[in-house]
This record gives C-alpha cells, structure tokens and sequence, in this order.
C-alpha cells in the first residue's frame, strides 16, 4: 500500500466525523437525536463499518455525540449553544506605558517545574510533536557529516535548504512575489517580532496592538521603552475597523503588531475582508504592521487563511512564523519576511545573534523535507480540536454558573471570562498552592480591564489529573466567591 492510500486511510474517518459535525451545526439532527446506524452510514457513504465506527468515536471525543447503551450514539447539545463567550471590554484608547514584567517573570519562571500542572503555557506536550522523526534524522547522519553541519557559523540570513523549504509553504499561504532571499531565519517566532520591532520604533513610539493581546509582546514592548495603544478587539473577528483610521491618527502609531489568525489570548481569527481592509488602510498611511502566525497552521477546519502579507502592496507587512507549535519549541526556529525592512533586520540578527543554530536549521528542514509535516499536521489538528472541545466542556462544568469562555476554530488557548469580583491574580496565588498554574488575563493588557480573565492552554492531553485540576481551580472560584 503506497503512502498515499495509507494516509486516506488513516483520514477517511476524521473527513466522515468533519461532516457530520457541519450536519449537526447546521441543525440537519437536533439535539437528543439518535444518529443514523452504523450499518445504515456504512451503505450511505460506501465507507466500512469499521471507519463509520471510528467516526461516531471521533465525534464523542469532540463531545459532539454520546455513546448509550445498546441504543446507539446521540447528538448533545452544541457546545455554543449552552456556552457564552466572552464580552468585548473596549479599554480607554490611549498610548501608555506597560509595567507587567516582575509578575509575568515570577510566573513565567515555574513553567519547568514538573511538578505543576501548567494549564497556562501555550505550548504542545511531547506526545504530540514528532520527536522520533526528528531523533531519525539526527541518527542517520555520520558524524562527518555533523560536523559539516555544527563546526561553523551558518549563513546569516539562515540555512538554505530550510528556507526553500518555508517558501514552498509560504507560497501555500496564497503569498505571492515572495523570494528565497525575503526569508530570514531566526531563533523563534517572538525573536522575529523583536527584530522587527527594533528596526521599526525608538524609545517612546507608540506601538497599536490587539487588546487583549500576548502577555510577551507587552513585556516586549515594557523593555524597549515604547508605548502600548490597545485597540477594541472582538472576540471571534479581531480588531475592530470601525473608527481605526480616525485612532492611527489622533495616537501617531509607528507600527502595529497584530495576531489576526487564532490571536493568542483569545484566539479571534480575522475574516478575510477584514484582513484586506486592513491592509490596504495601513498601506494607504503608510504604517508597517508585523503579523505573528505562529498559529496559522492549526485550523480545525476548512483551510490555510490568507495572510496579512498576501494583501501587502508596499513591503510594509513584516510577516513572522516558527515551527514551535507544530514541531519544537525547544529548537527555536522561526522566520521573518520583512518586507523593505529587509536589510535593517538581516543587520540587527548578525550584530546581536551572529546566526541561528546550524543543527537546529538542518534538523527542521530535513523533516520539512520527508513530506512528513503536512501529514503530522492532520494528526495534532484533531488532537488539539478534540482537547479543545473536553477542555470547554469541562470548564462548564467545573466553574461556577455564568463563566463565559471563548471557542476558538483553531489555536490551543481558551479565554475564560469570570465575575468581575474575581481577581485572576489572587486566584493565580491560591491555585499555586495546588500546583496549578494558569495566565492571569491582567498580563494580556495594561489596562487593568481583564482582571477577571484568564487564558488556559489546551495542549496537554486531557486525563484525570487535568481533569482534577480544572474542578479544583472551579472549587477555589467558588470558594472566593463565597466570601
């Protein structure tokens, strides 16, 4: 059996379980619903016994279906339907300064710890990264060879064979005129977000971001000495557009710095026009805009969304990626396609990191090379999607009525929304005491709006100790809410 037939193989009962699922959104079965047979689906779709049987299985993972007893599988409730997401707080719009370094070092320190349950750290576990490939690929190569490969500097600019490997998959982004010498290697996506940061703005430049938005480009962005303009931003569609221009110019933003698909906190995904409108404003006036995709790549449905850069006309989208969700974090191996910005960001990476790790550069391309990664992709979007799902599902039922939490269409983090009498903070100091970490949502703004949030990751495989963990946050809530 070649490759490919094994790979439709594996897949056919996750394409059967998409659709029915689009069925069930789609309100064609009810909730409550017996689904069609097993036998009955077999003749329907042509497919085996065997895969229907996987796909009603996929489904109850989801938390779509469930299993009773000699009676067949049934249709629960849509998780949007019992659940509400998160309220839009639209914070004063002004430029101001960011002081959230001391506490997010404090919790960022404990992410090594094993013995915590980090439930905040946005970041895949080892069983869903392809470790064995990569270990392959060190293994079979002679030590000649190694130290080809390690006994020197690489080229600044970044190994070759690894960016032709990026810009055949940048080209699948619908990102056209993009060359092999625009790709720039760095060490991890945030280290091309601060490179583009320092070749763009100077201490006291205003920097437009999404509100809330990643805890680190606001540390970022506290020790560069610029200033934080936080923009409304929905919670399902990104920044808003309305009065956009009017704030770009009453704020004299340098740049903007911008997480349309799958934002990491809340994991809002930019519709397509919106994207281009977008664009073709900041082109218009003139204002760079660095896209950060480190998500791109894990949609739950559907396909590859448009970049920002696709709709760029003037090189003033500076475009950065890694593969540290999909394939290592430990590697650190990102990229950045700036645009005119080119040569001042290939002089800010020679002068402060020389160049990027050669093993690492090697080790990713020769797995891009394999063909391996589309197919691990499918593997760790299901995987994701179905934790995603438990991990809602769960939260609902832990945490105490009224909760709001939101349902991102890709991504691995929730954004969960308490009483305003809550401070995440305070509930971050007792969880600890449990050996349970999250995000307090105060370190996504400066604002002081999201207190009363937090972001909780979806990476880890759900078992019972997660489980445990997620109803003794739930009890501590409860318990602080009592008084």
């Amino acid at each position: 059996m070649d490759t490919e037939t094994i790979e439709n193989t594996n897949f056919q009962y996750v394409k059967l379980a998409n659709e029915i699922e689009e069925r069930i959104k789609k309100g064609e079965f009810t909730a409550g619903e017996k689904l069609t047979s097993l036998r009955k689906m077999h003749k329907q779709s042509g497919l085996s016994i065997t895969t229907v049987y996987q796909s009603y299985i996929e489904l109850e993972k989801r938390g779509i279906i469930e299993s009773r007893s000699k009676s067949g599988f049934f249709v629960k409730p849509l998780i949007s339907s019992y659940i509400k997401v998160p309220d839009i707080l639209k914070p004063k719009i002004e430029p101001r300064r960011i002081s959230i370094n001391s506490v997010a070092c404090s919790i960022v320190e404990n992410l090594n710890d094993p013995n915590i349950l980090h439930l905040g750290a946005s970041a895949p576990p080892k069983e869903l990264l392809p470790i064995k490939q990569l270990a392959k690929i060190i293994k079979k190569e002679s030590t000649k060879n190694l130290e080809n490969i390690i006994h020197t500097y690489g080229n600044p600019s970044g190994n070759i064979s690894l960016r032709k490997q990026i810009l055949k998959r940048t080209v699948g982004k619908n990102q056209k005129n993009i060359y092999l010498d625009d790709i720039i290697i760095t060490s991890g996506c945030l280290n091309a977000v601060t490179l583009c940061l320092k070749a763009i703005t100077k201490k006291g430049d205003t920097v437009a971001v999404e509100s809330p938005t990643f805890h680190c480009f606001l540390q970022l962005i506290e020790d560069l000495g610029l200033m934080a303009l936080e923009l409304p931003t929905n919670i399902s569609t990104g920044v808003e557009l309305d009065n956009l221009e009017q704030i770009l110019d009453e704020n004299n933003v340098k740049v903007c710095l911008f997480i349309p698909t799958f934002n990491n906190p809340i994991g809002s995904n930019m519709p397509v026009q919106k994207r281009k409108e977008i664009v073709e404003l900041l082109n218009r006036k003139e204002i760079p805009v660095i896209e950060d995709d480190i998500h791109g790549d894990l949609f739950f449905e559907g396909r590859l969304q448009p970049t920002l850069k696709s709709f760029d006309r003037k090189g003033l989208v500076l475009y950065c990626s890694s593969f540290s969700k999909s394939i290592s974090p430990g590697l650190r191996v990102g990229w950045v396609i700036p645009g005119r910005f080119k040569e001042n960001i290939k002089r800010l990476k020679l002068n402060t990191t020389v160049a990027t790790p050669t093993l690492n550069e090697f080790v990713i391309a020769e797995y891009l090379k394999s063909g391996a990664h589309d197919r691990h992709l499918k593997t760790l979007r299901n995987r994701l999607r179905n934790q995603m799902s438990i991990v809602t599902n769960t939260i609902a039922q832990c945490f105490p009525e009224g909760v709001k939490i939101s349902v991102p269409a890709g991504g691995m983090s929730l954004w969960v929304q308490l009483s305003e009498n809550i401070n995440t903070f305070d509930l971050y100091k007792k969880t600890m005491e449990e050996n349970i970490s999250f995000l307090p949502g105060g370190l996504c703004s400066g604002t002081g709006k999201y207190n009363h949030c937090m972001r909780i990751s979806c990476g880890l495989p759900f078992d019972e100790k997660l489980k445990q963990g997620l109803d003794t946050i739930g009890r501590i809530i409860k318990d602080i809410s009592l008084g």
